[in-house]
């Protein structure tokens, strides 16, 4: 289905630009040389951003269940109700915060995201561990939290690259990352569990996970309302986005449609 619908979009305005004036790569070989030697320190910060956006992820949605069943002796029909009402959670708010990020920029929202989780994180898995009930609020507290990250990533990595290499940096960069830190995740905090007997870990392992981002957020470049045309590494100016830049952005297509 998805080869189907592919083979019936025609190339994106950014890309078709970048054809018309030559600018293409002649091979992908040449094109992940280019990505390798010019463009590392944003593969760098995409990493810093990957890998607690993956740690998180994993620890909260795959270890959960057995983290519940082992300290408070939830069934597992009850541990995966608290991971469902979690999600549904998240699900439903993933469109209006991915909007809100248009307002307030990429940064902002993963600044909130990752100090918030760093904050949380034990508080929340100690509640979690406590009851039922516990289990439902502390979950859904960091689901919430998770969510700024979650709904903001198909903006803001294609966009740390400039368009003759952003499929590449993108997939390179957030595939490696993630099978090296999300696919072990969960393995890492049961052997470190099994062995110490310390069932908050993973609530440690997300809060070095946020360090790393946090130290990854200083070099994000904002985003929010920049071009993505053009060979440079797009960067949106304070103006670029906010209330008044939708506004203008808005009415701006209202009158080329009318």
């Amino acid at each position: 289905m998805g080869l189907y619908l592919r083979s019936q979009l025609d190339e994106t305005p950014v890309y078709q630009d970048l054809e018309d004036a030559g600018e293409r790569e002649e091979s992908a070989t040449h094109g992940l040389r280019d990505l390798m030697v010019e463009y590392w320190k944003p593969m760098l910060t995409m990493a810093g951003l990957v890998i607690p956006l993956n740690i998180i992820n994993y620890t909260l949605l795959t270890y959960m269940p057995t983290y519940l069943e082992t300290k408070i002796g939830l069934d597992s029909d009850k541990s995966l109700i608290v991971i469902l009402v979690g999600e549904l959670v998240m699900m439903a708010l993933l469109p209006w915060c991915g909007h809100y990020s248009d307002i307030v920029g990429r940064r902002r929202m993963w600044w909130f995201s990752m100090i918030g989780l760093f904050v949380f994180a034990v508080p929340m898995y100690w509640l979690m561990g406590q009851s039922f009930v516990g289990a439902l609020v502390g979950f859904a507290v960091l689901g919430l939290l998770y969510i700024p990250q979650l709904s903001t990533i198909s903006a803001t990595f294609p966009a740390m690259f400039p368009a003759r290499v952003r499929f590449a940096g993108f997939a390179v960069t957030y595939n490696v990352f993630t099978a090296a830190f999300g696919g072990t995740a969960a393995p890492i905090n049961e052997a470190v569990v099994g062995s110490t007997g310390f069932l908050e870990f993973p609530a440690v392992y997300m809060m070095l996970a946020c360090v790393i981002g946090m130290v990854a957020l200083l070099f994000l470049k904002e985003t929010a309302g920049a071009s993505l045309h053009g060979t440079e590494i797009p960067e949106a100016e304070p103006e670029d986005y906010g209330v008044e830049a939708i506004a203008e952005e808005s009415a701006a297509t209202d009158a080329a449609g009318r």
